[in-house]
């Protein structure tokens, strides 16, 4: 299916969700006719019919709503720094932003996608959740359009057959329970309780969790697989408190607010037994919970340490932000598809997606849009190092190499780092 086609039938969408554009410039003559973009050619300078056009599918409601923001404001700030640079090929980049929700709700989730897909992007930035991408990721690589999230992490899409349209910035679970296990021995604790939302991301991050815990000579007291969508969790809580573990790994979404009073109603509260979170709900939840509640306690989330200069450049976006989590895993998807676009010199998915591994690894190393761009109008190999980390796409669309950060909480129930830990999938 061409991008042309797609156009057409972006007219019975169009002003369906908000486009994200700025002034542009150079000229529309089609110019890579006589190019030969990409590796030793001039995709900097080539030029297309056609504006780059991204979507995103990203929490807005659902049970993982406290993620949209950062995430949205992520894609906004890359696509503004790359439209202030000249754009893609003789145009800027537009986006349209629609709601991925959760799992529970997946008549949004495929009223969006449906939205995107006969709007013609080429590629769709989300969803937020491995178990919400999994519903719509058949549908996207059927239309042969790009699928490119920044917080999957179920280990299942390494595998998955996406015809090599399917991309994450967000490293595979393996990772981060190998990291979250280590962090758990370490502070001496071996009788482990998992608490794990039944989906995709919840049983999969338990297992890599347990397999760590074990290997390293704790172990698995008991794993209770809970519905994110239950109205309590008291039988939950009490099988756990029954198995008199010596720390609680609590992986879930938003409904960990509600989980949390009920450990502390039965004893098992955050400061009588150690609760490890993990990136599904590592959020600053403040007043949510009673002050201090959280003092201490830890967990982890995918991602380098991005310092106050990227978090103020996302608050000039979005200044109510909270939250930060896979926001640079959002601008970095951003910026990876416009310079995959820009080495092929094309604006059509297929292009796009085969020379986003390129762009990502072995070359010159370079880290913004206007340096990136630059280079490869020169003719160099470009190896864009994100704000997330170097990000070194397999053949797979996995980031190859990981930065995992431990947080700990203060007297405020918000979080600050104690340790970044790089891992690669062969470790």
């Amino acid at each position: 299916m061409t991008r042309t086609s797609r156009l057409w039938r972006s007219l019975a969408v169009a002003g369906a969700a908000s486009l994200v554009l700025a002034a542009c410039g150079g000229d529309d003559d089609g110019g890579s006719d006589d190019e030969s973009p990409g590796a030793g050619g001039d995709g900097g300078t080539a030029t297309s019919d056609e504006p780059l056009t991204l979507g995103t599918l990203l929490p807005e409601t659902g049970n993982l709503a406290f993620l949209g923001p950062p995430e949205f404001a992520g894609v906004d700030l890359a696509i503004k720094e790359i439209n202030e640079a000249g754009g893609v090929l003789g145009h800027d980049v537009e986006v349209t932003h629609t709601d991925s929700s959760d799992a529970s709700n997946s008549a949004v989730t495929q009223q969006s996608t449906e939205t995107l897909l006969s709007a013609g992007v080429a590629a769709i930035i989300g969803a937020a959740s491995s178990g919400v991408s999994f519903t719509v990721l058949d549908r996207i690589v059927q239309d042969e359009t790009i699928m490119f999230s920044p917080a999957n992490t179920s280990p299942d899409f390494t595998t998955y057959e996406d015809d090599g349209l399917y991309f994450r910035t967000a490293p595979s679970d393996v990772l981060q329970g190998q990291v979250l296990g280590d962090t758990i021995l370490n502070d001496g604790h071996a009788n482990v309780a998992i608490m794990n939302l039944d989906d995709a991301y919840g049983n999969g991050l338990a297992q890599y969790l347990t397999e760590t815990l074990e290997s390293g000579g704790g172990t698995v007291v008991d794993q209770i697989v809970y519905d994110p969508q239950a109205s309590n969790y008291t039988s939950e809580v009490t099988q756990l408190a029954a198995a008199a573990p010596d720390a609680i790994a609590l992986i879930g979404f938003e409904e960990t607010v509600t989980i949390i009073p009920e450990l502390v109603t039965q004893g098992v509260g955050p400061q009588e037994i150690p609760l490890y979170f993990v990136d599904g709900n590592i959020s600053n939840w403040g007043d949510q919970l009673p002050a201090g509640l959280l003092e201490g306690n830890k967990g982890t989330q995918p991602g380098a340490e991005i310092g106050d200069e990227f978090r103020n450049r996302l608050l000039e976006v979005d200044p109510e932000l909270v939250d930060f989590n896979y926001g640079p895993e959002s601008y970095d998807a951003a910026m990876l598809l416009a310079l995959a676009s820009v080495q092929a010199g094309s604006v059509e998915s297929r292009d796009i997606a085969d020379n986003l591994v390129e762009v990502s690894r072995g070359g010159t190393k370079c880290t913004a849009f206007q340096e990136c761009a630059d280079l490869l109008a020169d003719g160099e190999d470009i190896d864009y190092d994100g704000v997330s980390g170097p990000i070194e796409f397999t053949d797979a669309g996995d980031p190859e190499t990981a930065t995992i950060g431990v947080y700990q909480y203060d007297a405020t129930n918000n979080t600050a780092p104690i340790d970044f830990v790089e891992r690669t999938m062969s470790q």
